[in-house]
């Protein structure tokens, strides 16, 4: 299934709804992008003015959230969609949800920037960049995923997942040792330890991106899948 699978009915006004609410998250999809990207950049520099700047533009995600939600409702009550289309619009209703809590996250990466520069801005946290890079492609594969309506990607994106989770165990236990070696050490490695949380947390919303394409495009719900093999190995 492709794009080209929204868009496919007898009301052109029905076609040119769903194919703005596709186009709108896409939008979404983009600023969201720019956030992360922009936070990373500044806690990773200490950028404290780029990190105002991501803080100021959180509205516009927000705003967009709310919109495509209310026009998601209103379809969903009037037109009263079934199969692809019903589909289409309740992954679109979580994928916006996901989206809104990364660009918390990202909000949240730049109020560690601006603290950081407070104190020291010099090539602060580039031990997250790895772990940046990873969420960053997570995302920006999962959006391209929902802009094509594939699902080919979603696996890597799933298995990627872990490896945000053992960089952040990683550079957890390097923060923790920091601590211990000396105290000076310890606001700086707090700091780190709020914006790794932060990015592992975008790297589990870009997975469940992945896993709600799935579902649209498949009618697949991954996470079912999941929990029924997690019983059956506890068996």
């Amino acid at each position: 299934m492709d794009k080209s699978s929204i868009g496919q009915h007898i009301s052109a006004q029905f076609n040119k709804e769903l194919l703005d609410i596709h186009h709108k998250v896409l939008v979404m999809g983009g600023l969201v992008e720019r956030q992360v990207k922009l936070a990373i950049q500044a806690v990773v520099t200490g950028d404290m003015e780029l990190g105002e700047q991501v803080i100021k533009r959180d509205y516009e995600i927000d705003a967009l959230e709310k919109t495509i939600d209310q026009e998601c409702m209103t379809i969903l009550a009037l037109r009263q969609p079934t199969a692809f289309d019903l589909r289409l619009l309740i992954g679109v209703i979580k994928i916006i949800d996901e989206l809104e809590r990364i660009g918390n996250k990202a909000e949240r990466v730049a109020e560690m920037a601006i603290k950081l520069g407070r104190v020291n801005n010099l090539r602060a946290h580039y031990e997250l960049e790895h772990m940046a890079e990873l969420v960053k492609g997570m995302l920006h594969d999962a959006l391209h995923g929902f802009a094509r309506m594939t699902h080919e990607d979603a696996s890597t994106i799933i298995e990627r997942d872990q490896q945000v989770d053992n960089e952040y165990e990683s550079i957890l236990r390097q923060l923790i040792l920091r601590m211990m070696e000396d105290p000076r050490n310890i606001t700086r490695s707090l700091e780190a330890l709020e914006t790794i949380r932060a990015l592992e947390r975008m790297g589990d919303h870009a997975c469940n991106i992945a896993e709600h394409l799935v579902y649209m495009v498949k009618g697949e719900d991954l996470r079912l899948s999941k929990l029924e093999k997690k019983q059956e190995s506890a068996v």
